[in-house]
């Protein structure tokens, strides 16, 4: 009998709220998919996890996050959404920008676009007190949302 390597997808994600009480998510076309989900990605090997978000900011925004505390760590089994045999790890910080936003903000999801190819990703701000589960794609990011509605 062949024993299975664990296989974890780790990711890390950033709760970045302006002074407005708005959250900032990411509408993203990955892997074939529309989603909408909180800006981060995933570990590299030999990265902590706060280098990670601060990477995937400068990716993703051209700009820093300060780090400002651990909000959730996943903390139940939960398979992989894109990758078969893989259990997924998230964590969640919440980060502010160090600078007045120098990025595109879209006021509609998706930037009001219908076609898309992967990589595509546009951002917005959405009123923290009008967030629901419903907003989010996927499944951790639907109980993150909850836990930030109260």
């Amino acid at each position: 009998m062949t024993k299975l390597q664990p296989k974890f997808n780790v990711r890390v994600y950033g709760l970045i709220i302006n002074e407005k009480h708005q959250i900032l998510l990411s509408d993203e076309y990955q892997l074939d998919m529309k989603m909408t989900k909180f800006p981060g990605g995933g570990l590299l090997y030999g990265e902590g996890t706060i280098d990670c978000l601060r990477r995937e900011a400068r990716e993703e925004f051209g700009q820093q996050v300060e780090v400002l505390q651990h909000f959730y760590t996943l903390d139940y089994f939960q398979p992989s959404y894109f990758y078969q045999d893989y259990q997924l790890l998230s964590i969640y910080y919440r980060a502010r920008f160090t600078e007045p936003v120098q990025f595109k903000i879209c006021q509609h999801p998706f930037g009001g676009q219908e076609n898309f190819t992967n990589g595509f990703i546009s951002f917005r701000w959405k009123n923290i007190r009008s967030l629901t589960q419903d907003d989010m794609t996927l499944p951790v990011d639907k109980k993150v949302a909850g836990m930030l509605a109260g």
